[in-house]
């Protein structure tokens, strides 16, 4: 399929090619109808099969009705040839991969909009169990943030579940639902459970050690290796790999990555104390500089650690023996004073 092909969608004008992958086309233009800007998704093979169009139509079904400005909009899904093209928002967004790519990781503005999307993305997956959805293929190419306004936004719903738990059944590597360099030890069939929505936190552990570091913490050509490595090895912690990031990153992420879900976090909830705190830290944030960190004044280091310790104590707000505990300025104050 090629691009004058895709250019005869009708009502639609393509602008340019965002993604050329082994399934899908993706293309950014513009319905004519309105000049609405929107981004296209379709299926690459011209002669799918009842899977990829039983996929497609799924990503269609669970991301319409979720309407958050943390998770991209569907527009429609519409006939196309024989199969479908996907019609979404374009926000001007790049993925996550991208964009961590192309900034400096040495500044401590770096740690300090690593946060914010950390935060954003821990609320995108406490939508998603809410609204009793499974992602099951986290990872920064499915996360797309705008580079001037900093929005972030979950995209690609194509192998999500719509129930709270299921079970995964020992298939081939080469088959199973998700990228396998982000999979989690239950969701490669090798664990005899069920998964639930702590798959997506694995999966958002393994996103962040990415981001922090630079590289994935099991890299591998061999999927068999792959697999063996999520359900049995244990990753080089964050600040043993970069001495700079502060320790309390590689707790945060160790135990997302923790093998069994029990062992993971419960459930992330951020209620009316996640914004007082974000208050305070955005005022506090005012104050760090673009700077190495090695050369960093000591004062924004310690405010860099008070942002660590304040997703820390945001992770830890969870739901525990059926009680929420919702975090006031107050009950800040006295914990940065212990």
């Amino acid at each position: 399929m090629n691009t004058t092909t895709v250019s005869s969608i009708p009502g639609y004008r393509i602008s340019e090619e965002l993604y050329n992958g082994s399934r899908t086309l993706v293309y950014r233009g513009y319905r004519e109808s309105d000049s609405l800007r929107v981004v296209i998704k379709l299926l690459k093979n011209p002669y799918p099969s009842f899977s990829e169009l039983l996929s497609f139509r799924n990503q269609y079904t669970i991301a319409k009705n979720l309407n958050s400005p943390l998770i991209i909009q569907t527009y429609s899904l519409e006939p196309y040839q024989s199969g479908y093209v996907l019609v979404m928002e374009d926000f001007g967004g790049i993925s996550l991969k991208d964009y961590f790519t192309s900034i400096d990781t040495r500044y401590v503005a770096f740690l300090q909009e690593f946060l914010q999307i950390a935060i954003a993305l821990c609320n995108t997956l406490d939508i998603l169990y809410h609204s009793r959805i499974i992602h099951k293929d986290i990872k920064p190419a499915n996360i797309l943030i705008n580079p001037e306004t900093k929005q972030v936004k979950l995209i690609d719903f194509s192998i999500a579940s719509l129930l709270p738990r299921e079970t995964q059944s020992l298939i081939s590597p080469n088959v199973l639902e998700g990228t396998l360099a982000y999979i989690s030890p239950e969701q490669t069939g090798r664990m005899n459970r069920g998964i639930d929505y702590r798959t997506d936190f694995y999966s958002l552990g393994i996103t962040f050690y990415e981001l922090l570091t630079g590289k994935l913490p099991f890299q591998s050509e061999d999927a068999m290796e792959l697999i063996h490595c999520h359900i049995a090895r244990t990753a080089p912690l964050i600040h043993e790999i970069n001495s700079e990031i502060p320790s309390v990153f590689s707790e945060i992420v160790s135990k997302l990555m923790a093998k069994n879900p029990e062992d993971r976090y419960p459930l992330i909830l951020f209620h009316n104390g996640l914004w007082e705190v974000r208050a305070i830290a955005t005022l506090e944030g005012t104050m760090l500089q673009r700077a190495p960190l090695d050369n960093h004044p000591g004062i924004p280091i310690l405010l860099l650690k008070f942002w660590s310790k304040i997703f820390l104590l945001f992770i830890n707000n969870f739901i525990d023996s059926g009680n929420t505990k919702s975090i006031s300025i107050k009950d800040l104050a006295v914990w940065i004073a212990l």
